[in-house]
């Protein structure tokens, strides 16, 4: 079988069942296993993507409006690759490659798809379970399910003796939005309280004033698509607040900036590790996680004359 995967978790998923010899094309964003990246890339984004959040931000939603694409899809050279499976998600119109993309650029019969859409654990295991059935290989993702299931219940057991510290996950800075989906249900395995974000619900756009009210002890920045160098760049997004160095994480040294792009917006084969990330940063502990430095990095306290209690407003 012939795989064109526009999916990074999907490649993730072919990769983690062996099947990776099937795979003849990828998307832009397919980087992990890092021998992926040597496939041609049958995708690319429409816009320039190295400018501030705040300008991505504008541009995705002006382009949502007007309907341009969001991607460019190279529908010749899926052709030319002739796959048998073309891989997909219809879960959001702006992190990957939809159907309708594919539509627009290949034409109905370009190849069978299978779009997949994650908005939680669960919805994860099941993209596994469908992905292995698509290739003939169903036992085997039996199998992937279980060890992860297994994978997320040894960091349940291993952080339930800590105390529960409060945490707010943000998947974007300008504006700022607070992780849904599947991130409540890591941070709960993690053994930590969240105060903003709804499990099995769409990541949302919340007034910057909620952050500053729930006043968390511990504050997870992993903007969506951002490794972690470049997440370490909304850090300046953020102080613009003039509570930022009020709140409690960050007075606290508590702010960690982390890779979002491979742990923490991706619902693939790393949501195991995300939430050994996650423990590791509420916990202060190893579970065995990315290690800090490479995946998640804290930022130091300011000084502390400048550190005053938060004052909660209602505006």
């Amino acid at each position: 079988m012939r795989i064109v995967s526009l999916l990074a978790s999907a490649t993730e998923i072919v990769c983690a069942l062996g099947a990776g010899e099937m795979l003849v094309g990828r998307s832009h964003e397919c980087d992990n296993p890092s021998w992926v990246r040597r496939l041609p890339a049958c995708s690319d984004p429409a816009f320039d993507v190295s400018v501030s959040s705040g300008e991505i931000d504008k541009e995705v939603r002006r382009r949502l409006r007007s309907g341009e694409p969001l991607y460019h899809i190279h529908g010749e050279l899926i052709g030319e690759l002739q796959p048998d499976l073309l891989i997909t998600q219809s879960h959001c119109e702006v992190c990957a490659v939809t159907p309708g993309d594919v539509q627009r650029s290949c034409g109905p019969a370009a190849a069978r798809q299978l779009a997949l859409s994650a908005t939680s654990l669960e919805d994860i295991f099941e993209s596994i379970l469908r992905i292995s059935q698509a290739i003939g290989l169903t036992e085997r993702g039996g199998e992937l399910v279980r060890r992860e299931r297994q994978r997320l219940e040894q960091v349940r057991e291993k952080a339930a003796c800590f105390r529960r510290p409060t945490v707010v996950m943000l998947e974007w800075t300008e504006p700022v939005f607070a992780m849904g989906n599947w991130g409540p249900e890591l941070v709960e395995i993690a053994n930590g309280e969240l105060l903003i974000g709804k499990k099995g619900e769409y990541s949302a756009a919340i007034p910057a004033a909620q952050l500053r009210n729930a006043d968390p002890e511990y504050l997870i920045v992993a903007p969506c698509g951002f490794n972690l160098e470049r997440s370490l760049r909304e850090q300046s997004v953020l102080e613009k607040y003039p509570w930022w160095r009020e709140l409690k994480a960050v007075r606290k040294g508590n702010v960690a900036f982390a890779d979002g792009n491979l742990f923490f917006n991706r619902s693939g084969m790393t949501v195991s590790e995300t939430a050994k990330i996650i423990a590791e940063i509420l916990h202060g502990a190893p579970f065995g996680g990315g290690s800090e430095g490479e995946s998640w990095r804290l930022i130091e306290a300011p000084a502390t004359r400048d550190s005053r209690p938060i004052t909660v407003s209602q505006t």
